[in-house]
């Protein structure tokens, strides 16, 4: 998936811009994406169940577009960045350094 890709609505509307990948590195899992919001550049949670296609030109998900206004804030705190950029799952056990 290429950075800021498209991310559309189940009708194809777009809802944003891909921002990082969500994921379990260690495990190989793939939680979702993180976007920015095309309407108020808010940074929301797509989880990888929503997400039907992901392509080099956009990721399209089954989020209605009746649904977009109710994603779920982006939770840095959840996450742990990564050297490449992309965000896993915060282990219990991990020190903050």
């Amino acid at each position: 998936m290429p950075y800021r890709a498209r991310v559309l609505s189940a009708e194809g509307t777009e809802i944003g811009s891909a921002e990082s990948l969500l994921g379990d590195e260690e495990s190989d899992i793939f939680h979702g994406i993180v976007v920015k919001r095309v309407h108020n550049s808010t940074l929301v949670e797509i989880a990888a169940a929503e997400i039907t296609t992901i392509t080099t030109a956009a990721v399209h998900t089954s989020v209605p577009q009746s649904q977009v206004a109710l994603l779920p804030a982006y939770r840095p705190e959840h996450w742990s960045h990564i050297q490449w950029g992309g965000l896993f799952r915060r282990h219990p056990s991990w020190k903050e350094e």
